[in-house]
């Protein structure tokens, strides 16, 4: 699987069912040449809308299924924005 396959698949958070995005880096360790984690987009809305997009990093561990179309990963839901 190359990165463009990758940033082609939209990523879900089993936690609580929400679409995060889909993936816009990845992290690699340089040392192992080992895939650790995958980036989405942080949040967007008009509150924030002058401040700096904070990026969600997922660690490897926290991917449970690479699907054909989705990542689904087990994300705390703290750890990404609240849309309500």
């Amino acid at each position: 699987m190359t990165f463009s396959d990758l940033r082609r698949k939209e990523v879900i958070n089993v936690c609580d069912g929400r679409r995060m995005g889909c993936v816009c880096d990845i992290i690699i360790d340089v040392n192992t040449c080992r895939l650790d984690a995958i980036v989405v987009p942080g949040c967007f809305s008009l509150t924030n809308i002058f401040q700096k997009q904070r990026n969600i990093i997922v660690p490897w561990n926290k991917i449970r299924k690479l699907g054909d179309d989705v990542i689904i990963v087990d994300v705390p839901i703290s750890a990404h924005c609240n849309l309500n």
